[in-house]
């Protein structure tokens, strides 16, 4: 038997292929792919050619179609996500916390992709990575989990508390989900910029108490709607470099500014020593991916409408479309987020 899978070749050649389905072994389920998102890294052309072909998609949603040997938690039939990186759960910096360093996350990955009709989750996906749709959530809702969950962590890492000024650098699909997650944390204000009317609009749709145009003035404005204070932690969500130089200017002083977006390759931006840190005590951190216990958290932050997912879908394309998909999210224009459905 074989299935259908969008095939990434670069990003303005994506086929509809048919490869073997893969076999399931021992500890390993098949799941019937159901939902799958289309992520930002997936269009980092620069970082994904060097390895094509291949199926690419990792925010997945789907329903096991069959367990393998020695599986007794999960059957035929259950609603599941499942992470495409776990950590091994057992090194010294997954039992300090730090569970996306870890050697383990980087050597594991679905087969073949998310872009697929079936995928094969191995062994050690299924011990440490895959979680139960919680009922009343749709697979489309439950694709978000993996996304949440990496914005889960990054909030914390920027130690996010109750009544801090958020300033989102970049309101695509990640600075929307940062806005809505640190209104649910109870932030004081939410603030966000871009370069997008529409997507500027989306921002204060989503939570934001106001959206600034990046060109503008922005630290004059958020001054302004701030009491006179720069943000407490500012969350960059774009990787131009003119808005990671910008997001050093708009942080309070005990500050925490978290580069949340990868830039291009070889870009550096010069650090004043002195007036960062020894002076005013900003902090710059940064975050990737999330742990097993985010997806947990997401997943029913997601199932308690505290962060709504299902409003942020812009495109619903099956999977002959995927190639339609990947240049929506690559212009960033009028998608917000885009899903693949491969059963359509």
């Amino acid at each position: 038997m074989h299935v259908r899978v969008a095939m990434y070749y670069n990003n303005k050649d994506i086929r509809v292929e048919e490869i073997p389905i893969p076999k399931t072994g021992p500890g390993e389920l098949l799941v019937r792919i159901e939902a799958s998102g289309i992520c930002g890294s997936d269009v980092m052309e620069w970082y994904r050619v060097k390895k094509a072909p291949l199926v690419l998609g990792h925010e997945i949603a789907g329903e096991v179609v069959e367990a393998g040997k020695g599986v007794d938690r999960y059957k035929k039939g259950d609603r599941v996500v499942a992470s495409h990186h776990v950590p091994c759960n057992t090194c010294r910096f997954c039992l300090s916390g730090h569970h996306t360093v870890c050697d383990t996350l980087g050597r594991t990955n679905f087969d073949p992709g998310g872009f697929a009709e079936y995928v094969r989750l191995p062994a050690i996906n299924v011990n440490r990575g895959v979680y139960f749709i919680p009922e009343g959530v749709s697979f489309e809702e439950a694709s978000f989990a993996e996304p949440l969950a990496c914005v889960l962590r990054a909030q914390r890492m920027a130690g996010l508390r109750p009544g801090d000024t958020v300033m989102v650098m970049g309101s695509g699909i990640a600075g929307l989900l940062h806005i809505q997650l640190a209104r649910a944390m109870a932030a004081g204000r939410v603030v966000a910029t871009d370069i997008s009317e529409a997507r500027m609009e989306a921002a204060k749709r989503f939570g934001a108490d106001a959206a600034i145009h990046a060109k503008q003035d922005v630290l004059s404005e958020l001054r302004r709607l701030n009491d006179g204070r720069p943000a407490d932690r500012v969350l960059v969500c774009t990787g131009a470099k003119s808005a990671n130089l910008q997001a050093l200017e708009l942080v309070e002083r005990g500050g925490t500014v978290l580069f949340f977006a990868p830039t291009d390759p070889g870009v550096t931006i010069p650090l004043s020593i002195n007036n960062l840190f020894f002076r005013n005590d900003i902090t710059l951190t940064t975050s990737y991916a999330g742990s097993p216990a985010d997806h947990v958290t997401a997943l029913e932050l997601i199932r308690a409408r505290r962060v709504r997912v299902g409003d942020m879908i812009t495109h619903r394309l099956g999977l002959a479309e995927t190639a339609k998909g990947f240049q929506l999210v690559a212009e960033a224009q009028d998608s917000i987020k885009v899903i693949i459905e491969p059963q359509r």
